[in-house]
């Protein structure tokens, strides 16, 4: 069976290069070119991976990204777009992207990144076969992106979640900083390390009632999450 894509892309001209190209290479493509019909193509086609331009009519990229991640946490997003500013690049990630690839773009730049997130879902689903992970005196609902502790519950973020299972995955060991970058956020740029240092912060502060569980900061090097 073949990969399918969701390809979202108003320059008309642009799209069915890509798309032919993506489909010369075995990919199965579903393109939109407007905003307000891309959910409907979304829920039909069911697709394995998405890429969103941002600059579309109607509807954004980013718009389109947060009401996707309401009915599917997993599925991965790669943002294209021309702008380069480093706030727009922080909100995709903020809203569930994997990617962001800047216009001007090659084919195998964008071919290769498809690959390697799917690869890393592929690697995701087979090491969380349970629903429900225990960290210490803390649950971890996997599906539901909860953290739950004394009947309390916190709801998390869709990133929030996939750090916090990716310690887990490694936990009591020491993880380069570099690998939970490039698993993360998809490479280990500036402004995604900044990025991972709040998240990091943040899950601290999620599991503080627990003394027995540890984000230790290895300098240098990366981090040990230690329960």
């Amino acid at each position: 069976m073949s990969i399918k894509i969701l390809y979202v892309e108003d320059e008309l001209f642009l799209g069915k290069i890509v798309k032919e190209t993506l489909e010369g290479r075995g990919f199965d493509v579903v393109m939109e070119t407007d905003g307000d019909k891309v959910m409907a193509s979304f829920k039909e086609a069911q697709p394995d991976i998405c890429v969103l331009d941002i600059m579309l009519p109607n509807r954004n990229g980013f718009e389109l990204a947060e009401d996707i991640r309401k009915l599917n946490n997993d599925i991965p997003i790669i943002f294209l777009t021309a702008k380069t500013q480093t706030e727009d690049v922080v909100k995709g990630f903020k809203l569930g992207g994997n990617d962001y690839i800047r216009k001007p773009f090659s084919m195998e730049e964008l071919i290769v990144r498809i690959e390697s997130l799917l690869h890393l879902k592929k690697e995701k689903s087979s090491s969380f076969k349970e629903d429900v992970l225990s960290l210490g005196n803390y649950s971890f609902h996997l599906n539901k992106q909860i953290l739950s502790f004394n009947n309390q519950e916190r709801k998390l973020s869709y990133r929030e979640s996939e750090l916090l299972k990716f310690l887990f995955q490694h936990r009591n060991s020491i993880i380069d900083r570099k690998d939970v970058l490039n698993h993360i956020w998809g490479n280990d740029s500036f402004f995604n390390s900044r990025n991972l240092d709040v998240y990091i912060t943040k899950l601290r502060s999620y599991i503080k009632e627990d003394s027995s569980l540890e984000i230790i900061t290895i300098k240098g090097v990366g981090y040990r999450f230690t329960f």
